[in-house]
């Protein structure tokens, strides 16, 4: 990182971090509702290829933040450091007037305290889990952000209770995915047959994802299969390193032979054109919900973490859907649950049972009502409030 970040003398500078794709999504849409207030802005940091496309220049890739689990980040974390502190650096050396930590709280948050203890004004675009899990970090994520912007009603409240600026912004997929998505023009437009089964499979936006996650699913695939032999599978992946991956556990399980079609990127066309989606947790489970599609989620991780993890979980689900809701409404299979045998029949349960997908879609459609805003425009407003 020994070129210059920013080059434009006068121009507004954003510097920006974005760990993985659903952040990718978010500084995009972030960078085009600061450009069209401010045409000459510089945006400069750690972004994936729909922020750099918009014109950020990424130090690293983007895939090179993207790790979960406490044992695979021990694992990568002097190269994750090193990374940190060399962006550190530049950034107080050049000194922009706002830092956008987007989501990986690992990563920004410690950055963001250092940045903001040196006058530059730091913002944290989708707030940590603390409704999950630890809500007295709040206290501490307050040292290290001068303003919170929450995706999720149900937020601010707890930052305001420790004197947190935060602001709500809503979620930017209530306003991406149609309120009554058209499953069968999806179909047509990716040429699939509008009867026969389609299924779709979200093993995860990271590569360490995709090493636990699509063995199982695969193997799933297979044992629905022999369900529906006219059965199609979508999967979606984010970036070309898990196209990349995906082929490789497709290779290793041998599993060729199976009627899948990739796709790079377009995740919510294959939810959409979907029966019923096999997702991992996370930001996915979401989109599914939002394109008011039944789904299976499900989730794995190493012994180590995973035991870590349950202890620090407050709630009794992991999947958004279910969090939000406030019950159990779609199924979740975690670490040893998480079998080929449990995930194929929980989807074809679903894919039997029309009188389930009729409820989803009202909790679903209720669901997307309560976050839409006009996210885009009221997170650039708060970053440039922060800014001034």
């Amino acid at each position: 990182m020994t070129m210059p970040l920013f080059e434009k003398p006068g121009a507004l500078k954003v510097a920006m971090v974005a760990g993985e794709a659903s952040g990718d999504v978010l500084g995009a849409h972030l960078i085009d509702a600061i450009r069209a207030r401010h045409p000459n802005a510089e945006f400069a940091g750690i972004g994936g290829p729909r922020m750099v496309a918009r014109g950020l220049k990424t130090q690293v890739p983007q895939e090179r933040l993207a790790v979960r689990g406490y044992l695979e980040v021990l694992r990568r974390l002097p190269e994750l450091l090193g990374i940190r502190r060399r962006l550190k650096q530049a950034l107080l050396a050049e000194r922009p007037q706002v830092f956008v930590g987007i989501d990986a709280p690992d990563f920004n948050l410690g950055l963001e305290k250092k940045l903001k203890a040196a006058g530059i004004p730091t913002v944290h675009y989708v707030s940590p889990s603390v409704w999950a899990w630890r809500p007295e970090r709040v206290a501490r994520i307050g040292e290290s952000v001068s303003r919170m912007l929450c995706l999720f009603p149900m937020e601010p409240p707890l930052y305001e209770k420790y004197g947190v600026p935060v602001t709500f912004v809503g979620h930017p997929l209530a306003h991406e995915v149609p309120m009554m998505p058209d499953a069968r023009a999806m179909r047509e437009q990716l040429g699939l047959p509008r009867a026969a089964p389609v299924f779709a499979l979200l093993p995860g936006s990271r590569v360490s994802e995709l090493d636990y996650m699509a063995p199982p699913y695969l193997a799933a695939a297979r044992l629905l299969l022999a369900e529906f032999p006219d059965a199609t599978f979508l999967v979606p992946l984010a970036t070309r390193a898990t196209m990349a991956r995906f082929d490789e556990i497709v290779a290793r399980c041998k599993a060729h032979d199976l009627p899948i079609r990739k796709l790079i990127g377009h995740a919510q066309m294959a939810m959409i054109a979907s029966d019923v989606v096999l997702v991992t947790s996370g930001t996915a489970t979401l989109e599914v919900a939002l394109t008011k599609r039944p789904m299976v989620i499900a989730y794995k991780l190493s012994a180590l973490t995973y035991r870590i993890v349950k202890r620090k979980i407050r709630l009794p689900w992991v999947g958004l859907p279910n969090i939000l809701a406030g019950r159990p409404l779609v199924p979740e299979l975690l670490q040893h649950d998480a079998t080929p045998e449990k995930l194929a029949a929980e989807v074809s349960r679903i894919w039997h049972d029309k009188a389930y997908q009729a409820e989803l879609n009202a909790e679903f459609t209720r669901l997307h009502e309560s976050l839409l805003a006009d996210t885009d425009q009221l997170a650039a407003g708060a970053v440039l409030e922060v800014a001034r």
